[in-house]
């Protein structure tokens, strides 16, 4: 019976390991390209795609190449929920202090995706809605999430999206992406200077040891987020930021 719970064990570690490859190829593989990366053998990769696909976690395209399937979006779309939902009441904590609208987003492949916020009781406000995709370099918490990342994935993340330019203010290029992660690391929080929107600031921070990259922030018009506001607004952040962390880790 252990005998049979151990393999039951290692068929769990090597499905997830083929999930992860999948994923760090850009969501398509196909069976040789798996087979390049792990020390699987063949017929046991194959294997455990058939019985992906059965689950709706993989799925075989009609170029027998094989990508990601629906049942990871549920999968997903709750995970994020429960997330958004462990930072929500400490996003209220910041909104009744600061009187601005609060955020988290986690990194979803190449862009992030907003799971929460508490908006601004102000009529003029910040509104993001939950759900949401946007780039990472030109958001406040994608480039808080980007500064914790290694240079070769940061590269890879945009040059996967793209860098579009939504304003005069956006970055538009590697080199000046760089330059801006160094001033972030360095002074431990990012600003989305209008980059987004004209007339929105942001503030925000990566939640540290998180169990996927994700940050939190604030944000709202630049006539009332100013450098008085950022005193207030950047301990509260980190306090928060910390806060979230602890909560996360303690539940896994």
């Amino acid at each position: 019976m252990a005998e049979k719970a151990s393999g039951g064990v290692q068929s769990v570690e090597r499905a997830f390991e083929l999930l992860e490859l999948i994923t760090q190829a850009g969501g398509q593989v196909t069976l040789s390209e798996l087979s390049s990366v792990t020390t699987l053998p063949l017929p046991t990769i194959h294997r455990l795609l058939r019985t992906l696909v059965s689950l709706g976690y993989v799925r075989q395209l009609p170029n027998r190449r094989y990508a990601l399937g629906p049942s990871l979006i549920r999968l997903g779309e709750v995970a994020n929920k429960q997330l958004g939902a462990v930072a929500r009441p400490y996003l209220k904590d910041l909104v009744d202090t600061l009187g601005e609208s609060a955020n988290m987003a986690l990194l979803d492949s190449d862009m992030v995706v907003y799971v929460a916020q508490v908006p601004s009781p102000h009529s003029m406000r910040m509104f993001t809605e939950v759900g949401r995709r946007a780039h990472t370099h030109d958001t406040g918490v994608g480039k808080a999430i980007l500064a914790q990342l290694d240079p070769a994935t940061v590269r890879g993340i945009v040059t996967g999206a793209g860098m579009p330019t939504p304003t005069p203010k956006s970055i538009g290029n590697l080199k000046d992406l760089e330059a801006e992660l160094d001033r972030i690391r360095e002074r431990g929080y990012s600003v989305d200077e209008e980059e987004q929107e004209i007339g929105v600031r942001c503030f925000a921070m990566a939640v540290p040891e998180a169990p996927t990259p994700m940050a939190i922030s604030v944000s709202g018009p630049v006539s009332r987020v100013d450098a008085a506001f950022a005193e207030r607004a950047i301990p509260l952040l980190r306090e928060a930021a910390d806060r979230i962390s602890k909560e996360l880790n303690a539940a896994s």
